[in-house]
């Protein structure tokens, strides 16, 4: 059985259930069990004064069982048998009835929760039928002397002690069984979350820097053609490429403030990170982009040359916030496609909002110019992903014209889940 079988349940369980911290003998709850034995048959004593009265080999048969539990976890199945045949010995010899079944209790229930059922089951039915034996057809030569047969009501007692151990020990090996697969599927569950983070994290990462260094990289070029020719449309470019850096190290810094906990302010890592060499700028800690930064997007656009046709048709209420971040994030990533991929320098974005769904679409009229423009082909997948995430659809491709559509369908929710 593996550890984190063994170790499921409640602490209270977990105790009386498993070997001492660090994997030794149960040391302490095998001494509680033999003192409680040695004492509670010392009591038990007193009113069967039918019985045989304990002496030394009473109490060496009444620490055997004890001695034998230090080994129920390594060697289960051993130990319920010797601790069975402990028990029959000590009513064989006529010795008071008492806690001597508790040590029978223990090892059954070591047995069975370690996997080993029918073992249990044996060991338990051997000693009932011992006992049946002695007390019904054997009691002519064991002690007391001059004893008669036990009644058979007796047995019904016996009887049900089994059963009840049996029942116990079945009911906590299931619940154990439960609280094993409960942690595994909580463990499964929290890797997946932190999955879906990463891949959240990764699409937000590439569809901010693939939009912004799209841009630069076009506005680089146009500063390096025009720096000797034309110094004032250069400068112009570094603008461009200077405000794009800027917005994409400030939407970076946002993706990754989610990943860190809050430092106070006062926290001497501050220090640290003031003295840091990297400026981030004044970039403040914005709500996530939505649809009403679109026109940005056709500034940006057209700061890489392409000129963008903007049409918003339908409802005008508000997006929830994950259909709203998703569609700004398909229209980003399909414009720096067109910037990237398209021979074209116009572009169209339609949005059309309706009450149980958000529809775009963006067209441009190619050709493709297979240039691979320092992409990571990641783009469409992020896309489709988005979509996914919210039940929606993504379907892109080339039309039949030359040029390349991309179409979205994201359902919108009337109440998003915090």
């Amino acid at each position: 059985m593996d550890t984190e079988h063994r170790t499921a349940g409640p602490p209270w369980l977990r105790h009386w259930a498993e070997a001492e911290p660090g994997g030794g003998l149960p040391w302490r709850s095998t001494l509680l069990i033999a003192v409680f034995v040695l004492v509670g048959s010392g009591f038990a004593a007193r009113n069967q004064l039918d019985r045989q009265p304990l002496d030394a080999y009473s109490r060496i048969l009444l620490l055997a069982g004890p001695a034998l539990l230090l080994f129920r976890h390594r060697r289960p199945v051993p130990v319920v048998f010797g601790v069975a045949a402990t028990a029959l010995a000590y009513l064989a010899a006529g010795y008071p009835y008492g806690p001597v079944f508790v040590t029978v209790a223990v090892a059954c229930y070591a047995a069975i929760v370690h996997g080993h059922r029918r073992a249990a089951w044996w060991a338990l039915g051997l000693l009932w039928l011992g006992h049946v034996l002695a007390g019904h057809w054997l009691y002519r030569h064991l002690p007391p002397a001059g004893d008669g047969p036990a009644p058979w009501g007796q047995e019904l007692p016996v009887a049900g002690f089994v059963v009840a151990i049996l029942a116990a020990s079945e009911l906590v090996r299931v619940r154990r069984e439960q609280w094993a697969q409960q942690r595994v599927e909580r463990a499964a569950a929290e890797r997946r979350r932190a999955d879906e983070e990463r891949l959240r994290i990764a699409r937000e990462l590439h569809d901010v820097l693939a939009h912004s260094l799209s841009v630069i990289n076009v506005q680089a070029g146009v500063g390096l053609a025009l720096l000797d020719g034309d110094p004032e449309q250069a400068r112009t470019a570094l603008t461009t490429i200077k405000a794009a850096s800027k917005e994409a190290l400030g939407e970076v810094r946002q993706v990754l403030d989610s990943l860190r906990p809050p430092v106070s302010r006062h926290h001497p890592s501050n220090d640290a990170l003031r003295a840091a060499p990297f400026d981030f700028g004044d970039a403040p800690r914005a709500p996530a982009p939505g649809l009403d930064r679109l026109p940005e997007l056709v500034e940006q656009a057209a700061a890489a040359g392409l000129t963008v046709a903007v049409t918003r048709t339908g409802d005008p209420a508000p997006v929830p916030p994950g259909a709203d971040l998703a569609a700004f994030r398909i229209v980003q990533e399909a414009l720096t496609n067109v910037v990237r991929h398209s021979g074209s320098r116009t572009a169209r974005v339609r949005v059309e909002q309706r009450p149980d769904a958000l529809r775009l679409q963006i067209d441009d009229d190619g050709p493709a110019t297979g240039d691979d423009a320092g992409g990571s082909g990641n783009g469409l997948a992020g896309m489709r992903e988005r979509a996914a995430a919210l039940g929606g659809t993504i379907d892109a491709g080339t039309r039949p014209d030359g040029g390349f559509r991309v179409r979205a369908t994201l359902p919108l929710r009337p109440k998003e889940t915090p």
